[in-house]
């Protein structure tokens, strides 16, 4: 009887142990939701100093992301829609990286691919909202101009933004 109890009480903690994890889990993948106010519902705002872009809902209310944003020299701000959707871009180094040629082709899904999961462009290609293949950079000033996500985060982003989507970047 005493072996029985024991194994129970063994069991009982591991499931409680399990539960406390998952629930850990949960807790941090929860999106942080902020008030943010002055803005149409559906739009991105990406607020370079602040290092966050925010999703905006309903009811003056937004979703926060963590970014990486354009470095000195290289940040813009401004009003710009998104023109395309991609999942595993290529990436390809511009003249102005690549020492005034183009740079070679980076295959979509390619570990050394700083596009990351997923990307949104805007102003012709020219810049994008993106996952990356470097995290560590993220919440930090890194880009060339375009703005990095986590890749779980650009995954949930992509699935709730469609062309046209309007982007306001504010310095």
């Amino acid at each position: 009887m005493t072996l029985v109890l024991k194994r129970t009480a063994l069991f009982v903690l591991i499931i409680l142990s399990w539960a406390i994890l998952a629930a850990a889990v949960a807790r941090s993948a929860e999106r942080n939701v902020v008030s943010l106010h002055g803005y149409s519902p559906g739009t991105i705002v990406v607020r370079t100093h602040e290092r966050r872009l925010y999703y905006v809902l309903s009811g003056d209310r937004a979703l926060e992301f963590p970014v990486g944003v354009g470095k000195a020299g290289w940040r813009w701000s401004g009003h710009a829609r998104i023109e395309a959707k991609y999942t595993k871009p290529a990436w390809q180094a511009p003249p102005e990286l690549h020492h005034g040629s183009f740079g070679r082709v980076i295959p979509g899904g390619a570990p050394n691919n700083p596009m990351g999961v997923a990307a949104l462009t805007m102003r012709h290609g020219v810049y994008a909202i993106h996952g990356t293949n470097n995290p560590g950079s993220v919440g930090r000033f890194v880009s060339h101009g375009c703005i990095r996500m986590y890749n779980r985060d650009i995954r949930e982003l992509y699935s709730m933004v469609a062309v046209g989507t309007p982007v306001i970047v504010e310095r």
